[in-house]
Formats: C-alpha cells, structure tokens, sequence
C-alpha cells in the first residue's frame, strides 16, 4: 500500500512539472480547434498567432493570459491579454532578521543583522496579443 502511494505521488508530481503545450490544450479542446479555419489551425499547431484570428485560437496557440484588461475603442470592445513571466535576480544585501536562523550562536528569537544571498523574482511580460471585438488586431511577444 505504502509503494502504491509513493508511486501515485511520484506520477502527480512528474504530471504537474510537466508543461502545457499547444498540442496538450488542442487535446483537451478539440471542439475550439475544430472551429478553427485550415490556416489558423496550422497556427496554433505552430504556438503562433496572426491578426484574425478569435480569442478560442489564441488561448489554443498560447495557453491562459495572466491577465485581461478590458476596454473600448472607436465604439468597439477592445481586450489586451498579457502574459507574464518571471526570472530570477540575484543580490547580495544587508537584512535584520527575527527568529531566522539556528546554529550555535543563532537561536529562535535571536534579533539581528545578517549578510548574504537572496533571490528575487521579478515579473516581466512575455508577450501581449490586442482584440478588437474578439478578433486580434494587434500582437507582441519578447524574442
């Protein structure tokens, strides 16, 4: 029982590192990419969008946004779709610190100033695709 476990926790950790590509959201949609045209189609396949092409085709091609932003134009509806990452920043820098750290001189409660390493991530955006009443009119994805 206990390999069971051991095993069934291995497989969901495996499935949840491994990524989501346009194919595997093809797969879990395939009514969305039915309703696609021949071209686009071959598009999102690819991972790529062009102007036309309906918010269905982008998710398929680049998967969720991490963030909508609604708003209007001439009189029409507009959407911007950000997607964002993040990288790491590595400083080096002065902290106080309460409690943090064990060892010999260190207990929990200790109060005090410490040197070293810290890693920050920054969020950057990747890319950003514009729709002009539910159609892209307008895209953009850092190199």
């Amino acid at each position: 029982m206990k390999m069971f476990f051991s095993l069934a926790l291995l497989g969901l950790l495996f499935t949840a590192c491994a990524p989501i590509t346009p194919e595997t959201r093809i797969q879990r949609e395939p009514q969305k990419f039915e309703s696609l045209s021949s071209k686009h189609r071959e598009l999102v396949r690819q991972g790529r969008i062009d102007r036309g092409m309906t918010t269905d085709a982008v998710y398929l091609a680049w998967g969720a946004p991490s963030r909508i932003l609604q708003g209007s134009k001439d009189g029409r509806m507009t959407e911007r779709w950000d997607y964002v990452g993040s990288r790491p920043v590595y400083l080096n820098s002065f902290h106080g610190s309460y409690g943090r750290y064990y060892g010999p001189c260190r207990r929990p409660g200790y109060y005090g100033f410490d040197w070293g390493p810290e890693v920050a991530y920054v969020p950057y955006r990747i890319g950003s695709v514009w729709f002009i009443d539910h159609r892209v009119d307008a895209w953009e994805r850092a190199r």
